[in-house]
């Protein structure tokens, strides 16, 4: 939906609302990123190429997202560590290059892969176009931190871990909902529990139009582009050597990537059901409630806003001021480890990225075919 052109009472809604939800700033940043996408230039601002030494990051792609999330929370918390955006529409470079004074914006990738100045890359173009971006940049040994869904086939997901296992660029992911407080509150709930356990997400999704790039080609349609984020935040609730075997039983009508439902059973008995939803226009956003139970724990999630634990006679409540899904935070310690040198498990790492891909390449096939499917391991 094209909020710039809605009524004024619609937005001046919209506004307050989302004030509710996610503060003052969050809102200001999000009302400019919908101006920011309609922005052209009768003639180009000046750019150049003097990076302050504080300055180490790209950022490939300046969408929505790069424009609201990753440019702002980097500005807020590191302060100028951006020293180039770079994206095929030239307009949005130099839209989000101005807006957070960054000193240089290009449409040329290859301009940015060849500064040796630029050690990490923040990686939010079409999906499609994440690992290709990635591989080539972790062959000239920079870091990247690559949007979801950071594949959209094996191939893909082949090059990338080949160059993961030279050990010389460290790779994170866009799934920030594992990483939220309140995600993990709730790993820390159920980590405490023996058993297998029995996990359901409602989710409640944009809708799109016909022509959305989402939709395209090639670019995995709304499995790729939004049931991977729960798909992989399920995956955090799996012990990594009791994955697989994985069974995929999908439910769905005419379309395969929405109004749909499907079933994962895990190597280690846990049983989770993902419902995607996209009848109608959510004036909140993405909505989502989770449910589960596992041992004596049953908890329940609304929004990434309300938590509410039981385990037997005790009961738990935890609730955010604003909704938080985690992009603050995951945005910000992929640039923290590498800026500090942190310690990246590689081994970890890379077994994540495989498993958490097969898993919603999987399920978008299960999808495709309308039919079980069986993952029987790595």
């Amino acid at each position: 939906m094209d909020y710039l052109h809605q009524k004024l009472t619609f937005k001046i809604k919209k506004v307050f609302r989302y004030i509710r939800l996610y503060g003052l700033r969050r809102t200001w940043i999000k009302v400019q990123g919908q101006k920011h996408l309609k922005r052209k230039f009768d003639t180009l601002p000046q750019s150049n190429t003097n990076f302050k030494r504080t300055q180490k990051i790209a950022l490939i792609g300046c969408g929505n997202f790069a424009f609201t999330t990753i440019a702002y929370y980097l500005k807020k918390e590191f302060g100028d560590v951006i020293a180039a955006v770079m994206d095929i529409d030239i307009n949005r470079a130099a839209s989000l290059a101005s807006y957070y004074k960054i000193p240089h914006y290009t449409d040329s990738f290859e301009e940015i892969l060849n500064d040796d100045r630029i050690a990490m890359l923040y990686i939010a173009t079409d999906h499609a176009s994440h690992a290709e971006y990635a591989v080539q940049a972790m062959k000239m040994k920079k870091h990247v931190y690559i949007e979801k869904p950071h594949v959209v086939n094996k191939e893909q997901l082949d090059n990338l871990l080949s160059e993961l296992s030279k050990q010389q660029s460290k790779v994170f992911l866009g799934f920030n909902r594992p990483v939220s407080p309140l995600g993990q509150r709730i790993r820390e709930y159920l980590n405490k529990e023996d058993g297998s356990g029995m996990f359901n997400w409602f989710v409640i999704g944009h809708k799109l139009e016909p022509d959305h790039w989402y939709l395209q080609p090639g670019q995995g349609g709304r499995v790729l582009g939004n049931l991977c984020h729960w798909t992989d935040f399920i995956l955090h609730l799996i012990p990594q050597n009791h994955i697989y075997p994985v069974e995929i039983n999908p439910t769905r009508g005419e379309k395969e990537d929405s109004d749909i439902a499907v079933t994962l059973k895990f190597g280690e008995g846990s049983i989770a059901a993902i419902t995607f939803s996209e009848k109608g226009y959510t004036f909140e956003g993405v909505r989502e409630r989770f449910h589960a139970q596992k041992g004596d724990c049953i908890l329940s999630l609304d929004d990434f806003q309300n938590l509410v634990v039981d385990v037997r006679d005790k009961k738990w409540k935890h609730h955010q001021i604003f909704r938080d899904q985690g992009h603050r935070r995951n945005v910000v310690s992929a640039y923290a480890n590498v800026k500090n040198d942190e310690p990246y498990h590689f081994e970890n790492r890379a077994n994540h990225i495989y498993d958490t891909a097969l898993l919603f390449l999987k399920t978008k096939d299960a999808l495709e075919s309308n039919g079980k499917l069986i993952i029987n391991s790595r």
